[in-house]
């Protein structure tokens, strides 16, 4: 798994504003990546609308740039997104070659629930191994009042 220190894995995928989003244009501010196993099932739900409670905070404070990636397709990104009025952009990684390329491949090849955060320079700052769906947004605030100075 990508670990801090790391150089954020080169990747790029299509994101639902139809719109592609790699590594490079990550660079120059910070970034969230997480990572969920599947759109519309309880968990994943949960932690996108968490992350979604705490956009506007964490975005007006840090300037950060939030990403949601998971194997679904694009068209079921899309409506997840739509349904949960979600601010912030999910990537389709159908192949999952972001889930690889980071290395947070679980059960039946989707996304373990992982999150990154990336500093503006393009390394990975923080991992979160263990993420509270119900208070994602918490835990990240929390961890980039600490590092995001």
């Amino acid at each position: 798994m990508a670990k801090v220190g790391d150089n954020v894995p080169e990747f790029s995928g299509k994101a639902t504003n139809d719109q592609t989003i790699s590594s490079e244009s990550l660079k120059g501010r910070w970034s969230v990546i997480f990572f969920y196993p599947k759109a519309f099932t309880p968990g994943c739900t949960k932690e996108v609308c968490s992350v979604r409670d705490g956009y506007s905070e964490i975005k007006n404070k840090f300037n950060v740039q939030i990403i949601g990636v998971s194997k679904d397709t694009l068209e079921k990104q899309k409506k997840f997104k739509e349904k949960y009025k979600l601010e912030y952009e999910l990537v389709a990684d159908e192949k999952g070659e972001i889930i690889n390329k980071f290395g947070v491949k679980g059960i039946f090849g989707n996304a373990q629930r992982k999150t990154f955060i990336v500093s503006p320079e393009g390394k990975i700052a923080y991992v979160f191994e263990k993420v509270d769906v119900n208070n994602h947004h918490k835990q990240i605030l929390e961890v980039l009042e600490k590092i995001a100075k």
